[in-house]
């Protein structure tokens, strides 16, 4: 084998070698080191750590702390993503309508995106600013007329919590918007001329066609978002005191794991197993997204293709 051929050979692997290198070194052994370390009393400050099988894990569900930091999770992701992908679904329809002929839509778009490009320590920082008792917001309630004195606005959970689950709806929608216009628009026209023809209305046309044409962009959509709730950190760690306050309202898992994690002793053991935890519950939550959402007109289509058995082939035959 002479030199070109050994080159032409390797060319392929070479370029395959720096995004296999990076996945090992910074994808695949953080997750094997962390899913160890949750198995051990490892510390920051200890030279030796011993395995303690599942007492991490026990210590956590017996724990009310982690228990309301995992509701917490659940509740501020669904409370912004429902209506993030409603009102992603009815921006794009309406933008993508052939017969409305919305203008500059381009602009519109780029509008709606501008909030993901923030710092969301800046936007954690501008809201606390926006609703502390000094704040603007204080300002004009009060010389309105609709509340007497100041309030606390930070100090109340369900204020907080709202602020929260605005703050990621504002930032994430516009992203979602786009992603689903551009399944609309992926969308043969000629589909919904056939189904115009046959007298289908406009709701008809997006439960039958639309919807189940966007099924993969949609999975994609809520495994994404999924995976951004479960990690929800800044926004709730920057918003108040970082600890999750008031009363741990805002407390996600990740600023439980954070917390752990910087402890007089800083807990890596511990911390890990909440991480380990938050990455069990994101992947079955994101196969049970896969199953709900898969096609199965071509499961079906899939199964009856498959070859009889031989004792169904002969009675067939028979």
């Amino acid at each position: 084998m002479n030199l070109n051929m050994l080159k032409k050979k390797y060319t392929g692997y070479m370029f395959l070698a720096p995004f296999i290198i990076g996945f090992l070194v910074f994808g695949l052994y953080p997750v094997i080191n962390t899913i160890t370390l949750s198995f051990t009393d490892t510390t920051l400050m200890s030279k030796s750590s011993h395995f303690v099988g599942l007492a991490n894990f026990k210590r956590l569900f017996a724990d009310v702390v982690f228990m309301r930091a995992v509701g917490n999770t659940w509740l501020l992701w669904m409370l912004n993503f429902i209506p993030q992908i409603c009102i992603a679904l009815l921006l794009s329809v309406l933008f993508t309508n052939a017969r409305l002929k919305i203008r500059a839509i381009g602009v519109w778009r780029a509008i709606f995106f501008l909030p993901n490009l923030l710092m969301p320590a800046a936007v954690a920082a501008l809201f606390n600013a926006l609703f502390a008792y000094y704040g603007p917001m204080n300002q004009f309630v009060v010389r309105a007329g609709f509340l007497e004195e100041a309030m606390r606005f930070l100090e109340n959970p369900s204020v907080t919590r709202g602020l929260v689950i605005f703050i990621q709806w504002w930032m994430w929608f516009g992203q979602t918007t786009i992603i689903v216009m551009a399944g609309m628009t992926s969308i043969p026209i000629s589909l919904y001329e056939a189904a115009m023809v046959d007298g289908a209305n406009a709701w008809q046309m997006f439960r039958r066609i639309t919807l189940p044409l966007l099924r993969p962009i949609l999975i994609y959509i809520f495994v994404t978002s999924l995976v951004g709730g479960m990690q929800m950190f800044d926004i709730p760690f920057l918003l108040t005191d970082g600890r999750g306050s008031p009363q741990s309202s805002i407390q996600t898992n990740n600023i439980l794991m954070y917390m752990k994690f910087a402890s007089s002793k800083g807990h890596i053991g511990a911390a890990s197993s909440v991480g380990v935890l938050i990455f069990l519950m994101t992947s079955i939550c994101a196969l049970g997204i896969f199953y709900f959402l898969r096609d199965r007109d071509l499961d079906q289509a899939k199964s009856s293709k498959k070859p009889s058995s031989p004792k169904n082939a002969e009675r067939t035959q028979s």
